[in-house]
């Protein structure tokens, strides 16, 4: 069996990303939820700890253990605006469907720049 890798941060729920900022997230039942990218382990530990209080979490399943009240919990670390997976997917959509708008308008743009007498005749023909 291979040793089990340790994460880069030895935080709960905290990883490394190749740029050098750390991911954070947590799990709700059978739901991820992304509490997002910061610069810093330690802000991302907060932001996990904030969250874990909020979802009524035991204190041993925290990275700190100088947080005793929820309040302090939210003042280390604001509320994280959570990203769900089905979120995710829509803004994926969303940026694909802005690229391909995106294109058809510079091709449009290209037709008429080469073919302005197509141009003129379209507008003519709804004049």
């Amino acid at each position: 069996m291979p040793p089990h890798r340790r994460p880069a941060s030895s935080c709960h729920s905290v990883r490394a990303r190749p740029s050098g900022r750390f991911d954070a997230e947590i799990r709700s039942g059978d739901e991820r939820i992304r509490l997002g990218t910061f610069d810093t382990a330690h802000e991302a530990t907060r932001a996990y700890d904030a969250v874990a209080w909020r979802l009524g979490r035991s204190r041993r399943t925290m990275n700190f253990d100088d947080v005793w009240t929820r309040e302090q919990a939210e003042m280390l670390a604001p509320p994280p605006a959570a990203i769900t997976r089905e979120q995710q997917r829509r803004q994926r959509e969303m940026e694909q469907r802005l690229l391909i708008a995106e294109r058809d308008e510079a091709l449009r743009l290209e037709w008429a720049r080469r073919f302005p007498e197509d141009v003129a005749a379209t507008e003519a023909f709804y004049a």
